[in-house]
């Protein structure tokens, strides 16, 4: 199982952090050992600068190569909401220096997916609303049907070059509103209306 993740894939949130809306999706990925499936997270001790970025997360129930985008449906099964934690002062380092991310965002426990749903439940595979809360507080909202690159683009083009297999996971970016966390945090997540996802930040 691999856990591939799509960067700057709302306009807005590109724009908070300063960056260039890519011309094609951008993908980073998170080993197996990063997943963490609805329990306490505990804050890591290698960084001063943490930050949650809620996202929907969909999971691939077949395996595909080259998938063109108007069959790309039939390669997702399930659909949930999930959490990308970024060492921001550790990216920040990385990107300077024209590295790699991956100590910044593939560190153990830094995927966090709630509680997933069948995509067969909802009606519509391009528009999906979510929301985050931090200790009570809403501070980010999203729809699927306001990022730049769709989940069927997504899969299509990152079949191009990985073949995706039954199990894999894709975090599909973040929308506005990304911030620092702190130990004793509460983080929820829901879809729609339903929590999927809620831990304590130890």
């Amino acid at each position: 199982m691999k856990i591939i993740c799509v960067g700057r894939n709302y306009a807005e949130h590109a724009a908070e952090l300063n960056n260039e809306v890519p011309t094609q999706p951008l993908i980073f990925m998170k080993p197996d050992t990063s997943l963490l499936r609805i329990t306490d997270f505990y804050f890591p001790y290698f960084t001063n600068d943490l930050h949650y970025e809620c996202e929907l997360v969909f999971r691939i129930c077949k395996e595909g190569k080259n998938i063109p985008e108007k069959f790309a449906e039939k390669y997702v099964d399930k659909v949930s909401v999930g959490i990308d934690f970024t060492a921001r002062d550790l990216q920040e380092e990385c990107k300077k220096k024209g590295h790699p991310w991956e100590r910044a965002k593939a560190f153990d426990n830094s995927a966090v997916v709630g509680e997933f749903k069948n995509i067969s439940d909802f009606s519509s595979i391009e528009s999906y609303q979510f929301s985050f809360q931090q200790n009570g507080q809403v501070v980010q909202k999203g729809d699927s049907a306001l990022m730049i690159y769709s989940l069927a683009k997504i899969i299509s083009n990152v079949s191009e070059f990985v073949t995706l297999k039954q199990g894999d996971l894709i975090f599909t970016g973040t929308p506005k509103g990304v911030g620092p966390v702190a130990i004793g945090d509460k983080l929820e997540a829901f879809l729609f209306e339903e929590k999927l996802l809620s831990i304590q930040v130890k």
